[in-house]
């Protein structure tokens, strides 16, 4: 069958929504030929296996199971890149997006040659429902940030619900960033002067099931998109991170050595190198929770990381030590000799836990799998309790 329209869902455990968004597609889309597609970045609760199962009746349905990889961003480069349609609409699964105003974006998009056509909370006949209100301001706040040096006006370049040309799509596609959740706005500054766009008002809807992907890393990763879109050719944006937890650990690392020399009593090279250490202990928790969100490190990965860390790092500690006790006893003051030493391996640190620590290996599935199988068998029993008839007396 040719399609009209892919839409393409991103899903990390969204099994119990899975069921309720095909069911509210299929109603809005009944006069249109479409096809769906979820992204489901292996969800430990079987999300993949609830599609695969629902696609046994329904032939537009399919899955993308990705192993190894996360992000909303890139999980939707791949779903649209995968489509079988011209256009291709992006929504969350959480039905927080109105699926209602579907047709009329395709509609637009198809009678006014668009590019891309948006759900806008924020233009006459939209809202942002029952958003929290520091939620509201954060998203405003987004925006300002996001249309700095873009080349395009938008209502709501926050927004994740959205319908693409495909054939336009493909022209800048290998110059999006992939990183975070805000697919849009990566498009949008990746595609440069010309693309045409359109929005259609939608009220923002609470989430029915399953838990908010919303945290103040996902923040961070915003933060990350925009510096790679604005410097991203000049400087990689992981080193921007990593230099930035340094810069942190840098302070930190002064006032607690300001703290064993003087109330302490210590020697320079024996604070030194008790601070070197607590510090290079905290920049591992810090760069695995943001610099490498994406390859975070958990459970015994965490405690088997951290020591390969600080056997990564022993040789720039080492040097770390040595370069700023001498500067120190050559008379060079003693911020200043910490500092040397700091930045002697600042570059070694990074270039060697990339490599080691936080290398991009092939990771076991084996947990996640379990934990797969057993909700599959969970949905399996309550479905038998449910066919179960009911004992008569």
């Amino acid at each position: 069958m040719a399609y009209d329209l892919t839409i393409v869902l991103p899903t990390f455990n969204e099994s119990s929504n899975v069921g309720p968004i095909v069911d509210r597609l299929d109603k809005a889309l009944k006069s249109i030929r479409y096809e769906v597609i979820f992204v489901d970045d292996d969800s430990p609760d079987g999300t993949a296996d609830v599609v695969r199962r629902l696609a046994e009746r329904h032939d537009n349905l399919r899955v993308l199971q990705r192993i190894g990889r996360r992000g909303l961003a890139s999980a939707c480069i791949e779903g649209i890149l995968a489509a079988a349609a011209p256009f291709v609409g992006v929504m969350d699964a959480d039905m927080q997006h109105d699926e209602s105003i579907l047709q009329e974006m395709l509609r637009r998009i198809r009678k006014e040659n668009l590019d891309l056509v948006v759900g806008s909370r924020n233009i006459a006949g939209g809202s942002m429902g029952e958003f929290a209100g520091w939620r509201v301001k954060l998203s405003q706040l987004g925006k300002r940030l996001s249309l700095m040096g873009a080349e395009h006006e938008l209502s709501d370049p926050m927004s994740g619900f959205f319908i693409v040309r495909v054939s336009t799509f493909e022209q800048f596609a290998h110059r999006l960033s992939g990183i975070g959740f805000k697919i849009l706005l990566d498009i949008v500054l990746s595609a440069g002067p010309g693309l045409r766009i359109g929005e259609v008002p939608y009220r923002f809807r609470q989430r029915e099931h399953g838990e908010s992907k919303l945290d103040v890393l996902v923040g961070l990763e915003y933060f990350e998109l925009l510096v790679d879109k604005h410097l991203g050719d000049v400087v990689n944006v992981r080193f921007v991170l990593f230099g930035m937890v340094g810069a942190l650990g840098v302070g930190v690392h002064l006032l607690i050595l300001s703290a064993l020399l003087r109330l302490a009593g210590l020697s320079f090279a024996t604070g030194q190198a008790i601070t070197t250490f607590i510090v290079m202990i905290l920049n591992f928790v810090l760069n695995n929770s943001v610099t490498y969100r994406d390859r975070r490190l958990r459970g015994w990965r965490f405690w088997s990381g951290l020591i390969t860390f600080c056997l990564a790092c022993g040789l720039g500690v080492a040097a770390n030590v040595a370069i700023a006790n001498e500067a120190f006893r050559r008379g060079v003051p003693w911020v200043l000799a910490a500092v040397t030493g700091l930045l002697f391996t600042a570059v070694w640190n990074y270039g060697v836990t990339s490599m080691t620590t936080w290398r991009q290996a092939r990771r076991s599935s084996e947990k996640r799998a379990r934990e797969r199988m057993k909700a599959g068998a969970a949905r399996a029993g309550r479905r038998g309790d449910e066919k179960m008839p009911a004992k008569t007396a």
